[in-house]
């Protein structure tokens, strides 16, 4: 018998991967064969689609929200796909464009099926590519025209100065503490939310206001 799997990617831990959660199961797939990877996109290293390779068997059908949530890099997309829809045999339908990405409609054309899905992707990896240059090409004319105007490039700097009045109240009250080893600066840096070297560096502006 045949099964229905998804497969789901976000780019960080930080970013919520409900609304695509939401599709797959509109789509009838089972909680438990919804894969999820808080990982880039750049290469396939990931363990939960690794696991969902070691899973899927030929007849089965794969759901994937978008082309780019499969991955960046469109060579790479490319090879997985075949991989996944010609040798595994299974199918692939992406949901964000279900009337270009279905696999199951190339197969049904035969041999010719085949030869129109190598031209697509192959148009599809040109063009992803075109567009990849124009984005690297629009950064780099951005840097350029910000380090032109004398901008601060990156994060944005964190010192004494750029602390919330929260933030202040926060250093204000558990200074002491520290001090007094009740905490630990470990603690310390997690009650303000910075990073060591961002902490002493607003801990040593902070003495030298006291003194």
């Amino acid at each position: 018998m045949s099964n229905i799997y998804g497969y789901i990617r976000v780019s960080t831990k930080d970013q919520n991967e409900a609304r695509q959660f939401t599709k797959m199961i509109d789509k009838g797939v089972e909680a438990r064969k919804i894969f999820v990877d808080k990982l880039s996109g750049k290469d396939f290293n990931r363990p939960q689609y690794q696991l969902l390779k070691k899973v899927i068997s030929e007849g089965d059908l794969l759901y994937i929200d978008a082309l780019d949530r499969l991955g960046r890099n469109y060579d790479s997309v490319i090879t997985e796909w075949k991989n996944i829809t010609r040798d595994i045999r299974a199918d692939i339908v992406i949901l964000e464009n279900e009337t270009l990405f279905d696999s199951r409609k190339f197969k049904e054309m035969g041999d010719m099926g085949k030869l129109m899905e190598d031209q697509f992707l192959s148009l599809l990896s040109y063009v992803a590519d075109q567009e990849r240059k124009k984005i690297r090409k629009r950064q780099a004319e951005g840097i350029a025209a910000a380090r032109s105007q004398g901008r601060h490039l990156g994060r944005p700097r964190i010192d004494l100065s750029t602390l919330s009045a929260n933030e202040l109240v926060i250093l204000e009250s558990n200074y002491p503490r520290w001090i007094n080893k009740e905490i630990t600066a470990v603690e310390f840096m997690g009650l303000l939310q910075l990073k060591k070297n961002t902490f002493y560096k607003v801990v040593k502006e902070y003495e030298k206001r006291l003194n």
